[in-house]
């Protein structure tokens, strides 16, 4: 993720989370899949998964034994925090970490998910490798 972020700067990085979820709802990324940034507009402050990308990260998924627990995206030279436009374009369920990046370096990254309508999000916490 940290790389994928780093080499998107300006520009928003994306990507999908595959991992498992077990027991009382424990988390553990077991993978993180770079994406295009299909969105056409300017890329600074939005991104969008590339559908092609989404496909074959469900195949790998299948492949591997693990389901796709989250996505991924980068805020260029701003916080890591979960906005209100990264709320209204969420699906609850999935968790959401969102990586902080100034200069081109990756500063802060953090977890969240979104409630069922959308409203609100709460940070989490993921088991995941250093990405």
């Amino acid at each position: 993720m940290a790389n994928h972020a780093a080499a998107c700067y300006p520009r928003e990085c994306c990507g999908i989370l595959l991992g498992s979820v077990s027991g009382d709802d424990n988390r553990e990324v077991s993978l993180a899949i770079a994406c295009r940034n299909a969105y056409e507009g300017e890329q600074a402050d939005h991104f969008e998964l590339d559908p092609k990308d989404q496909f074959e990260a469900q195949r790998d998924a299948r492949k591997l034994g693990l389901d796709v627990i989250g996505f991924f995206h980068s805020h260029p030279d701003c916080d890591s925090y979960f906005s209100a436009t990264d709320l209204a374009h969420s699906w609850p369920w999935y968790s959401n970490v969102v990586l902080s990046v100034r200069d081109g370096a990756v500063c802060d990254a953090k977890a969240f998910r979104a409630n069922d309508t959308q409203t609100e999000s709460t940070s989490e916490e993921l088991k995941c490798p250093k990405f």
